[in-house]
């Protein structure tokens, strides 16, 4: 995008220069004319590039709210796994224990 700018910063200087030509000269006036062109085209040029951007920046935005939803939700399911987890050791511990005592009973 950067060469877009220099490249118009360049036409509007050398068309401030031709302007203070004599322009009775037809090569100078055609010169002008193309630069004129160029200038427009490049105009047309910048802003495509401008709305592009501007696309891309939405998109980029749309897709980190994605990223941090789906982080946050595997963050959740970190903790319900290590949750899960612990109540199944809870349990196994409980199961032990009864066992233990069911043993004791029996003997």
């Amino acid at each position: 995008m950067n060469s877009v700018f220099e490249k118009e910063k360049k036409l509007n200087l050398a068309l401030t220069r031709l302007k203070n030509l004599d322009l009775k000269n037809p090569d100078i006036k055609k010169n002008l004319e193309n630069l004129s062109l160029q200038k427009n085209q490049l105009e047309i040029e910048k802003q495509e590039v401008e709305e592009k951007y501007k696309s891309l920046v939405n998109d980029y935005n749309e897709l980190s709210l994605k990223l941090d939803e789906i982080k946050s939700k595997e963050k959740i399911e970190k903790i319900k796994q290590l949750e899960f987890s612990e109540k199944i050791d809870e349990l196994n511990q409980e199961t032990d224990s009864l066992l233990e005592d069911i043993d004791k009973w029996q003997t």
